[in-house]
């Protein structure tokens, strides 16, 4: 292109606009490439955190020993029935599975929440003969706990690990001396009887305390008779305060019955099972449910409801 050709500024600049134009085009379009994609990264890792799909259970081809956790206090809010159950229901669905074993490591909790899941283990047993299942017990297997832990095949412990205190208690606090010296009027309104029952504020009714006791004793006894119904003729049924509430260490436990051998997940997947990979069948809450799960305990307490509702513990 010539200087002298007519208009050759105005072609050049057009053509540097254009360029520009272009060149804002491109950036443009990378701007917007690299936004999807970390978007799209965001979401995955969303995805991940909160559960949308599930990370915790492995796929094995072959025969595998399937796994389920129980840890911590055994209540609706915390390690439900619901939850444990889920995961051995799961474990024994598989056509994959050589056996199945639940993990333990629990000072116990609701009588309820333990007898639904011994309930359950005791009917996939008869559902599934061929299927063995068995306990590990990490550091604790007390109480309800152990109520769990009494409908498996077997039990196997370490030789620290705390077992047994098959009892129930029902736990609580007297104010009325403090609230004496400091002044304090107790104003309680009901209508029922009992509807005071044992409240920590009142002065104890003999009739409520015996009441209360008489509760106890009868869960007590179905405490005693799930384990006698698991563990049979291996417990030896002489030991002095066997059902008292007494926790024995692992070594004893072996020697009177309450639990079979010594063994951890991985020695009892190779050594009994004899399927050393292991799949963890354990239901992962995902973010939003333990969001919902804590909002809904603290809107509970807020309104005065106790944090799983039942005064009486298996621990």
């Amino acid at each position: 292109m010539s200087d002298n050709e007519p208009g050759w500024e105005r072609k050049v600049l057009e053509k540097l606009a254009l360029a520009a134009v272009q060149e804002q085009r491109r950036a443009r379009h990378w701007s917007i490439f690299f936004k999807t994609l970390g978007f799209l990264y965001l979401v995955a890792l969303l995805a991940v955190f909160l559960g949308w799909y599930k990370t915790g259970q492995s796929t094995i081809s072959g025969e595998h020993t399937a796994l389920v956790d129980m840890q911590g206090e055994i209540s609706a809010n915390r390690e439900s029935a619901d939850k444990v159950i889920d995961g051995l229901d799961a474990a024994f669905k598989d056509s994959k599975t050589k056996g199945v074993i639940l993990r333990i490591n629990s000072p116990g909790g609701s009588p309820v929440q333990a007898g639904e899941i011994y309930d359950e283990m005791m009917r996939l047993r008869a559902k599934y003969p061929k299927i063995p299942l068995y306990v590990v017990v990490d550091d604790m297997c007390a109480s309800g706990g152990y109520y769990v832990a009494s409908a498996a095949d077997k039990i196997f412990v370490n030789k620290a690990s705390i077992v047994g205190s098959i009892g129930v208690l029902m736990d609580g606090f007297g104010f009325t001396g403090t609230m004496d010296k400091l002044g304090i009027q107790r104003r309680l309104l009901t209508a029922g009887k009992n509807k005071d029952f044992l409240d920590p504020f009142s002065p104890e009714v003999p009739s409520q305390v015996a009441y209360a006791k008489q509760m106890l004793q009868q869960i007590h006894e179905q405490f005693i008779d799930a384990v006698k119904a698991g563990r049979g003729s291996r417990l030896k049924l002489d030991t002095p305060g066997l059902f008292s509430g007494l926790m024995w260490t692992g070594q004893d436990a072996v020697k009177i019955g309450l639990a079979d051998g010594y063994g951890s997940v991985d020695s009892v997947a190779r050594n009994v099972i004899h399927a050393k990979n292991i799949v963890d069948y354990t239901p992962r809450n995902s973010l939003v449910d333990r969001f919902a799960q804590r909002f809904g305990v603290a809107m509970a307490r807020s309104l005065g409801i106790a944090d799983g509702a039942q005064p009486w513990h298996l621990r």
